[in-house]
């Protein structure tokens, strides 16, 4: 790889992690050993093709272009955990893996149990939070969401406020402001 390559797969790597708070291989790496995956596996799970995949895991490619695709890789983030703390079992994963390949998105939310104790309402918090950042991270990128935030702050520091917590901060800096701001 020349020096050229090198910088442009270190920038999007550096994207990456603003993004989606780390890079997209070491994400994914995670993802296919918690879980049990290939990468075949992981790319039709997660709606990709397998070439993609592999593309956005060696920094080839940056941003993920599909907002559906960014809510399976958080709804197999939570999975993990799930499996990593021992609540959820193989087969069970098996099953909602099923589930969250065949979301488009917008039901991500339904393929987990919502039960009422205070760690399923953390789980939904976050995942709710985690769709609020995915959609705004598919239409700007962080740097450019900063620069309307700081354009909206004279007037609107609250809005300005919202999009540099939910568009180019920490899933647990988004956390914290939602849970402050319910109702």
């Amino acid at each position: 790889m020349d020096a050229t390559q090198q910088e442009a797969t270190a920038r999007a790597r550096e994207l990456q992690s603003q993004w989606y708070g780390e890079p997209l291989g070491t994400l994914f790496r995670r993802l296919i050993d918690d879980l049990g995956l290939n990468q075949a596996r992981l790319a039709t799970v997660l709606g990709l093709s397998a070439p993609m995949l592999s593309q956005l895991m060696s920094g080839q490619r940056a941003k993920i272009g599909n907002p559906a695709v960014v809510q399976r890789v958080q709804a197999l983030q939570e999975l993990a955990g799930e499996v990593s703390r021992g609540t959820v079992t193989a087969a069970e994963a098996t099953r909602r893996m099923e589930e969250i390949r065949r979301t488009a998105g917008g039901n991500v939310l339904n393929t987990t149990n919502h039960g009422t104790s205070s760690s399923g309402q953390a789980t939904t918090v976050k995942r709710v939070v985690r769709e609020i950042q995915a959609l705004l991270r598919s239409v700007a990128d962080a740097a450019d969401i900063i620069d309307a935030a700081g354009t909206l702050a004279p007037s609107h520091p609250e809005l300005a406020e919202f999009l540099r917590v939910y568009g180019a901060g920490k899933t647990s800096d988004a956390v914290r402001h939602y849970e402050a701001h319910q109702a």
